[in-house]
Parts: C-alpha cells; structure tokens; sequence
C-alpha cells in the first residue's frame, strides 16, 4: 500500500512538473519565466567566463550569505518583538526530501529503458541495418563537425535554451504556416530518399 502511494505521488507530482514546464516556455506568467530565462541566461554567461568550480562557489556563497542574513535578521526581530517563532526555514527543514527505495527503482528502471533504447538504435545504425538511416546519420553527423568548428558546447547550450524559450510561443503563434512550410520540406525530404533508394541497390527498407 505504502509503496502504491508514493508511486502515486511521484506520478502527481512529475505531471505538475510537466504542467510548470510548460507553462514557463510558452510564457503564461511573463514574471516567473523571465526569472527562470534570465537566471539559466545568467548562468550559463557565467561559465563562459568564469570555472564551473568559481560558478558554483559564487552561487552557494550567494546562497548562504541570503539564507545567514535572513536567519539573523529574523533572530533580532524576535528578541526585539520578545517572540518565539521558532527557526525561519523550519518548514523547508522538515520537508520530506529523500526518495524511497521503490522511487529509486522505478528512475532507474526508466534510466534502464532509454539506455537500452539507445544503445540499440546505435548499433543499428553503426551496423547498417537500414542504409537510408545510416546514410542520415553520417550526414547529421558530418553537418555537426561544421556545428562544432563554429560553436562550442556552452554556445550551444546557450541557443538551446534560447530555443526552448522562443520556438514554442513562435510555433503556437503561427501554427498553420509553420506546418504548411514543414509539410512541403518532409514532402520534397521523402522524394529524394525514395530516388536514392531506387537507385541504391539494398537501399530499400525491408518490410517487416
């Protein structure tokens, strides 16, 4: 029973987090997403300047002096007002944070899932079980040696987050253009990989 409802909470509480997700790309409280933008933005500019040790140092000092000068000022505002309002952060203190050995099990079974599911759809393609989608693959992976020479892995970062932030309002703006301009692309896309396959011996996907 006890292991049934945790289960049923974790499931609560990731489909709340799904919900604020979504919430915060498509913008629906302009104040809360733009403290999330600008403090993933802040971050991430940080570590183009500075350590992931000194970025993270500054943030728990950051952190800590808050949480300190908080806890002081509350303290003085008691003895001064001669009340017990017991420690400032009690209710986060005795907030249940750890995870039951069912919870554990049931992150890891999905690790497990994603894992394997990759690992055999590498091997497919490094083994050549559909030369089409081996051939895409090789072609993905020669356009990002050209992504990689011009950007790195934190310039990404930062235009996926930029991504993330933008493109979903943008494609829930403009919807309708924006399948019509898709359509054509997978359209003129799947023409071309069917001539290749015509003309490629063994090219052709076996029916399963």
């Amino acid at each position: 029973m006890q292991a049934s409802a945790d289960s049923t909470k974790m499931d609560y509480l990731w489909s709340n987090w799904k919900c604020q997700a979504i919430d915060l790309l498509y913008w629906r409280d302009i104040k809360q997403t733009g403290i999330v933008f600008g403090s993933f933005l802040l971050l991430l500019f940080s570590l183009t300047q500075f350590s992931v040790v000194s970025v993270v140092a500054y943030l728990a000092l950051a952190a800590l002096s808050a949480t300190i000068s908080f806890r002081i000022y509350k303290s003085v505002l008691q003895a001064v007002q001669k009340t017990d309002e017991g420690h400032p952060f009690k209710a986060y203190l005795e907030l249940e944070i750890s995870l039951s050995q069912d919870q554990i099990q049931k992150y890891t079974d999905y690790l497990q899932l994603y894992v394997n599911s990759a690992a055999k759809e590498l091997r497919r393609l490094f083994l050549v079980q559909d030369l089409v989608d081996s051939l895409k693959f090789a072609v993905l992976m020669w356009l990002l040696t050209y992504v990689g020479a011009l950007f790195n892995g934190l310039t990404l970062l930062i235009m996926a987050v930029v991504s993330m932030f933008t493109l979903p309002v943008v494609y829930f703006k403009h919807q309708a253009q924006i399948d019509q301009y898709l359509g054509l692309v997978r359209t003129h896309i799947n023409t071309v990989v069917g001539k290749i396959q015509a003309k490629i011996p063994g090219a052709k996907r076996q029916t399963e």
